[in-house]
């Protein structure tokens, strides 16, 4: 359940507390609360697909790559890193969109987690100030995960915004805080999907790093702006075992 934040007397979006991981799927589910749910207006404004959207074959592209996604995985739920060749690459847009579209199956929930410490975005999916995101947690052992998952008005999903302890990125990473925390979020709900959105793989040591915390990796190549050797030497930092494919974004 959700902690509500009414100071302005109005509902807003904000922590999120996992129930017990004895409580069943479908229950647990259902029982998730959507304060301030997103308006249609609001989602189309963040450019964040939704049923019944104008423009049908954005949608049906998404949900053709989480059929993909669900296909290599084994139909099992899994830790999906959205890296990049270049920074402004759209890696945000596709971790969003991806989450959003895991979270259309109400038998699935999807958590997005910002590990992108140059150039963070997910905070626009609230409407609240985070008083922690995933850094503060790794730095701060007295933080608890739920003080840092926070819901987005959008049904079954959630955000990890990246917090204010951005300095040490690669340190923090590397962690076995780090480590326990994507396995606990992963194993605690077979019906949670983690989509990391991640700072190019090409130029951060972060990303690199969070390869090995992921089950596959999605890799967005920016149309027009690296070459095929940039391509193939990112391919094989990734390693073909966790490459689910490339996205040309436009």
């Amino acid at each position: 359940m959700e902690k509500d934040n009414f100071a302005d007397g109005k509902p807003r979006r904000s922590q999120v507390v996992d129930l017990p991981k004895s409580t069943s799927g479908a229950a647990r589910i259902s029982n998730m609360a959507e304060l301030g749910r997103m308006s249609i207006e609001e989602m189309a404004e963040r450019r964040i697909v939704y049923p019944g959207m104008p423009n049908k074959e954005v949608l049906n592209t998404f949900r053709e790559l989480r059929t993909q996604l669900l296909k290599l995985g084994g139909n099992s739920n899994m830790v999906i890193m959205v890296t990049s060749l270049a920074d402004k690459a759209g890696t945000s847009f596709i971790s969003t969109n991806l989450g959003a579209v895991f979270a259309l199956d109400k038998t699935k929930t999807a958590l997005l987690i910002d590990c992108n410490l140059y150039d963070p975005s997910l905070e626009k999916l609230l409407d609240v100030e985070p008083d922690y995101g995933l850094t503060d947690y790794l730095a701060e052992e007295k933080l608890d995960v739920n003080d840092i998952i926070y819901a987005t008005g959008i049904p079954r999903l959630r955000v990890v915004p990246v917090g204010t302890h951005t300095e040490v990125g690669a340190e923090y990473f590397s962690s076995a805080r780090m480590a326990g925390f994507i396995e606990n979020l992963k194993t605690r709900y077979p019906d949670r999907y983690l989509i990391l959105d991640a700072p190019p793989i090409g130029v951060s040591a972060e990303a690199r790093i969070l390869t090995e915390l992921s089950d596959l990796v999605v890799l967005v190549v920016p149309y027009g702006r690296v070459n095929e050797a940039q391509v193939a030497a990112a391919v094989d930092t990734i390693g073909e075992d966790r490459l689910a494919g490339i996205i040309f974004n436009n």
